[in-house]
Order: C-alpha cells, then structure tokens, then sequence
C-alpha cells in the first residue's frame, strides 16, 4: 500500500512538474510576443516624432520659391478690353439723388422706432454697438454733418483715375511744394478695411511738407483698393492681396515711379508686404504699422512662448496670458470670418441701410483702436470725430462698394496657402515696425526678423491703435519720415 501510495504520489509530482513547464513556456511565449509589439509600438512613436521633427525643420528652414505672376493679368469684363493709358481728374459728389435715397431709408430709425426697440442693455459696447451713443452719432449725421462742406474738403487734395489691367483705379495725388536743395521722395499709403482714402487726410499734408531735420519730403500716392469707395471691383474672383500688390505697382509705374516707399496697415500691411517681397528692386523701403509676422511658425512661437512668456515676448502684456488673448480674438474676429466666408450676403445686408453701414464699420474702427473701448459707454468715440467716422461711411455709401470691399476678405480665406508661402519668403527690402498703444496683433522683433531680415527698427508708441493715421496723424507721419531717414542710411 505505501508503494503505491508513493507511486501515485510521483506520478502526480510529475504531472505537476510537467504542467507548470507547459504553463511557463506558454508565459515566456506572451512575454516575448509582448515585447516585440512594445518594441514595435515605441519603433513607430520615434519614427513618428523623427518625421515630424524633420518636416518641422524643413518647414521652418526651407525658402519656397515666390510663385509665377502674371504683371499683366486682366480683371476688367472679358470683352471690354482698353489700352486707354490716360490718368483722368476726378472729384467726389455727393449727389441730391443719391442724399434723397438716403434720408429715406434713414426715415425709420429717425423715427425712433428702432432706438425704442433696441435700447442698449448696459451702458458698455460688450454687446456690440451701444445704441445710446449711436443715436448721438446718428443725430450729428442729421442735424450737424453738412454735405456740402464735406465733399468740398474731400476734394480739397487732387483726386485721379487711370486704368490699370482693366480697373479703373482711384488714387490721391499731392506733390509737395519745395526748394531746389530738399529731396522729395514718392511714397505709396495703402489702407485698409473698414478705412478708405479718409485715414490719410490729416496725415498727407504733414507728410508733404517740409520739416526740421530732415533734407527730404514726400510726394504722396494713396489708391483706395480695388472694389474700394471709387476704385472699380474685379468682374471675376481671384483678386488677392498678391494681385493686388502687382496693380499698385503698375500704378506706380503708370505715375512715372520705378522706385518708392511704402507704408501700410491693416490690409494695406499685407499688400505692402507683398510688393517689397515681389519688387524688392523697386521699394526701397517698408514701412508699416501692423508689424506682424503672419506665419503659422509665429504662431507656434506665440502658443509655445505662454509656457515661458519671458523667453520670446519683449512686451509681456502685449502677447500674453494666451488664454485673455484667445478669448478676445474669439469676441472680436466674427466680422472675419463673416467676410471670409459670404461677403456678398452681409454685403447686400449693409448697403440696404446707411444706419447699418455706420453701425456695422463704427463698432469695427472703435474696437480696433482699443480693446477696452467695449467697457466704456461711449465705446471710445472721444478720441475721433464723428464727421470723421461720418467722411468714411459716406464714402463707401456713396459709390455702392462695400460688398465689393468685403470680398477681398473673401479671397484672403481663399488663397490661404498661397498667403503662408509668402509669409516664409524673406523681405530683404529695408522695414520699419509702428507698433500702436493699441494694436492686439503683436510680434516680436526676433520673429518679425524671420519676415524682415532688414528690420531696420521699430516704434513703440504710448497711444492709438489699428487705425493710427487716422487716429494720431502727427505720430504717425513722424514715424514715417523717421523710418525712412533710417532707409536712406541703411546698407544691407
């Protein structure tokens, strides 16, 4: 008995022995299957990352090549072609017809049906135009801004237009009156939007006249864009920035200019840009008040640099907290996306109605001339003139174009990664920066270097915003002559 019980005994021990062999065999198995998908799986993380360091390396260092431009593409109707090269006078009219349509579709909200219905209800702009200040503007649009008057100091500088790859282009014209021994100087200003034309009027007689310290002065050309106010609009889409730049700069040419200045914000930054880019033979030097760098690399640097704000911001509190930034281009970049994406129906909704219109482009020039314009009840009017604001809406009233005006944002939105391209393609034309109290957009001068290896300074200045020609004229034609006082020195 006790043998057997020592067999069965063995007998099971071997069982046993056999059973955990097997199940340790099966475990070193899985193991190692495992380990090879681990293997495999951190394998494909790093080639991962390495391609993507490489293709963010490549991205970053890598000059595109400037794309083919067509110096004589068509925009006019396709069967109306001109080779009309004349430069024509012209003169802004405010017309009794088109006054009389006015003040009908006005009549409502004179009325004061529409102000009892959309009282404001705070006492900021935070819910967008405040209508009590409105209404204050709208009744000096009534009672006070005088018609007449207005269009006599409109055409107070020499208008022109002249026919440019089928456009009739708008242009303001005024030379400046000098003695033999001072220089003068072809400067091209280039507005933007909801501006016109109007932003430089204060602005171009300091520019044109002569001052202390300086041996030069400036003979000004300042076109309204094409579809902008008196500029005619293009008969098919395409119309970018790019094509844009071409036409300024065979206007230019047209007016006798193979080398000038430019200065630009806003969009006018944009088209500036481009034309120093493309003709860096021909502008001999770029000045702008939106000096940013609009490259996605920029944009990296300005999300990666919240980690460390210190490390890549010169002005802290112009760049960051990222989270108040961000918040705020959320509040107030709806117009853009709007315009970039049916500019045609708020468009139509705009030129129905000259309350609109005002409502709609005055909110617009208040906030960007200060984002903290929206807590005061007045929205920060007191720093401009309402017969100012008023010049600006009757001008794009007048000649039936803001929906025109609104499609460029329209072709921007389009050509997205042709603007990218450009924005990676140094300007080695000599720049200068402005850069407003104000302005929310803000690049450092490390990171406007990558744009503008030529930077030749910048300006910080202790007021305004976006519309600084318009709002300060005297600071801003300063800097201009400044800027190009350094250009005329510099050697690249």
């Amino acid at each position: 008995m006790a043998q057997k019980s020592k067999k069965k005994k063995d007998s099971e021990n071997v069982g046993k022995s056999k059973t955990e062999k097997k199940s340790n065999s099966t475990k070193t198995s899985s193991s190692s299957g495992c380990s090879k998908i681990a293997c495999l799986v951190t394998l494909g993380v790093a080639v991962a990352i390495a391609a993507a360091a490489v293709k963010v390396y490549l991205d970053v260092t890598t000059v595109p090549d400037l794309p083919k431009i067509d110096l004589e593409e068509w925009w006019g109707p396709a069967n109306v072609k001109t080779k009309n090269t004349s430069v024509r006078r012209f003169r802004a009219i405010f017309s009794d017809a088109m006054l009389e349509g006015m003040r009908k579709k006005s009549e409502t909200y004179r009325q004061g049906s529409y102000y009892r219905a959309m009282r404001s209800v705070n006492e900021s702009w935070s819910y967008g135009v405040n209508s009590d200040t409105f209404a204050q503007v709208f009744a000096h649009w009534q009672f006070k801004y005088q018609y007449r008057d207005r269009a006599r100091f409109l055409n107070k500088l020499d208008h022109y237009k002249t026919n440019i790859q089928g456009l009739d282009m708008h242009f303001l014209h005024v030379k400046p009156e000098v003695k033999d021994n001072v220089k003068v100087l072809p400067l091209l200003l280039i507005h933007g939007w909801p501006g016109s034309v109007r932003e430089f009027y204060e602005a171009i007689p300091l520019l044109t006249t002569v001052r202390p310290g300086y041996d030069f002065v400036f003979e000004v050309i300042a076109p309204s864009l094409p579809g902008f106010v008196y500029s005619q609009g293009p008969a098919r889409k395409g119309l970018n920035p790019l094509k844009i730049a071409v036409i300024l700069r065979n206007l230019m040419q047209r007016l006798g200019f193979n080398k000038f200045y430019v200065q630009g914000g806003d969009l006018g930054h944009l088209i500036g840009s481009h034309l120093a880019t493309i003709f860096p033979d021909q502008v001999l030097g770029f000045h702008t008040n939106f000096p940013v760098n609009l490259s996605k690399q920029a944009d990296w640097v300005w999300i990666l640099g919240s980690i460390w704000p210190t490390l890549v911001a010169d002005n802290v509190d112009k760049m960051y907290p990222l989270t108040d930034k961000v918040s705020y281009m959320l509040e107030e970049t709806g117009y853009l996306h709007l315009q970039g994406t049916k500019p045609d129906t708020i468009g139509i909704a705009l030129q129905d109605s000259p309350v609109g219109l005002l409502a709609y482009t005055m909110d617009r020039i208040l906030m960007f001339s200060n984002p903290h314009n929206k807590d005061l009840p007045d929205g920060g009017l007191s720093n401009f003139s309402p017969t100012d604001i008023l010049d600006n809406v009757m001008l794009y009233w007048s000649t039936n174009s803001i929906t025109t005006a609104l499609r460029l944002y329209k072709e921007i939105f389009s050509s997205y990664d042709l603007e990218q391209t450009l924005a990676k393609v140094p300007t080695p034309v000599p720049t200068w920066g402005l850069r407003a109290k104000h302005e929310f957009f803000h690049s450092p001068d490390f990171v406007l270097r990558w744009k503008y290896p030529n930077l030749v300074g910048t300006t910080n200045l202790d007021v305004g915003g976006r519309f600084i020609a318009f709002e300060k004229p005297a600071e801003f034609s300063n800097d201009v002559f400044k800027a190009v006082q350094s250009f005329l020195k510099y050697k690249k």
